[in-house]
């Protein structure tokens, strides 16, 4: 059983708050930037969240910060924990990545924190990383073992050929996705994502992570990417990504699912490219031929950029209680209201509160960061309780809703 934390490095590390809340950005560009010294430790990161906008240094910045004030109550950031885990899964860091992290982590506070870095304080906090590390590393373990040894795992990166593309939309396209070799694929949870190594010429390899946008069949993946305004991965595949293209794929990982077997009611509620984990809970929903009531709400900004929408119609006309509401924030001029669109402008608070069952509903939401801390916040002020909201959003954690 692993030793908890002494008591001196838990005084410690609490006493270094203040220090972190006014220098805890500064300390957290200073590590990665030792970090990235290393092009093996560069690669395994997502570059595009580590530029101007600089939002996992944001991020990591907040969760630095979070497990220095919790650090005597590690229970509230379990939630937190099992995401990190998820996305290193993903990402395929290993234990050996580990003490790269912890040098530079140490190394930046030093640096920038100067004479108040001092030695008790240096190794208080090695021991607070390494005690977090070995819980992540454990954690990560298991998930490993559970994806190598299910029907279809696998480990590392798999090649995966795009069998088929789809125009779902102006901006969105899925494609089709199929092992090289020909073998099965595990079964995912729907609700989580696949990543992706892309060798893109002129550039370092990156990492990205696409919901898998149906539910699972034991052959294939669909993933439903939305190009993205001078997004080098979204632009390459829509450009680039044919039929016949061959993918690096991690397997499935996410902490964002479906319950198995729900009982109680059911909201997917998406905005934008969020509807991609909703459509594939949905099918999976419909394919069980589940009884609990289903409403399935989306808001996109009109017939041009609303993808899957005659898919999910024709799943809910052949399910047995799926209800669907779909909102065009600015329908154009020869749109038609019950026949492109139910419900013309945005998901308002109100609406959301007054036709949706609040009171007993599990909810599932996915979209833009304004779109997610108005749901979710609309959803807790009338009393659903966190254990009913479960929230997915793309990219780092950096924008966690006070809910």
């Amino acid at each position: 059983m692993k030793q908890p934390l002494s008591t001196q490095t838990i005084a410690l590390v609490k006493a270094t708050v203040p220090a972190l809340e006014a220098h805890g950005l500064e300390i957290v560009k200073e590590m990665y930037a030792r970090m990235f010294q290393n092009a093996e430790i560069r690669d395994l990161f997502n570059q595009s969240h580590h530029g101007d906008a600089g939002s996992q240094p944001r991020a990591l910045t907040g969760a630095i910060l979070a497990y220095a004030s919790n650090i005597d109550n590690l229970g509230a950031l379990a939630p937190a924990v099992e995401r990190i885990a998820q996305k290193h899964v993903g990402l395929q860091i290993l234990p050996e990545h580990y003490p790269h992290v912890a040098d530079a982590l140490l190394g930046a506070i030093k640096v920038v924190l100067g004479d108040a870095a001092t030695d008790d304080i240096l190794a208080a906090w090695g021991e607070a990383y390494w005690f977090l590390a070995d819980i992540l590393i454990a954690r990560e373990a298991r998930v490993y073992t559970e994806q190598k040894e299910v029907a279809g795992g696998w480990n590392g990166w798999r090649d995966f050929r795009v069998e088929k593309v789809i125009r779902e939309s102006t901006v969105i396209q899925s494609f089709i996705l199929r092992p090289a070799e020909g073998g099965s694929v595990m079964n995912h949870k729907p609700g989580q994502y696949l990543t992706f190594w892309l060798d893109i010429p002129g550039h370092p390899p990156i990492k990205r992570n696409y919901s898998i946008s149906s539910a699972p069949n034991g052959e294939t993946y669909r993933i439903s990417v939305k190009r993205e305004p001078h997004g080098l991965a979204s632009g390459w595949l829509h450009d680039k990504a044919v039929a016949g293209t061959i993918l690096k794929v991690a397997a499935p990982a996410g902490e964002f699912f479906l319950a198995d077997r729900p009982e109680r009611p059911v909201v997917l509620l998406s905005g934008g490219v969020g509807l991609t984990p909703m459509v594939a809970m949905l099918e999976a929903l419909v394919a069980e031929g589940r009884d609990v009531p289903v409403h399935y709400v989306h808001g996109t900004h009109d017939r041009e950029t609303h993808a899957m929408r005659d898919h999910v119609r024709a799943l809910a006309a052949g399910a047995k209680a799926v209800r669907v509401t779909d909102f065009h924030q600015t329908p154009l001029a020869d749109e038609t209201a019950d026949r492109d669109y139910d419900v013309a402008g945005i998901i308002t608070d109100d609406w959301l509160v007054s036709n949706t069952p609040v009171g007993e509903a599990d909810y599932y939401i996915c979209g833009p960061r304004l779109f997610l801390r108005s749901a979710v916040s609309a959803l807790s002020l009338v009393g659903v309780p966190s254990n009913r909201i479960h929230y997915e959003f793309f990219g780092p954690a950096d924008d966690l809703l006070a809910a």
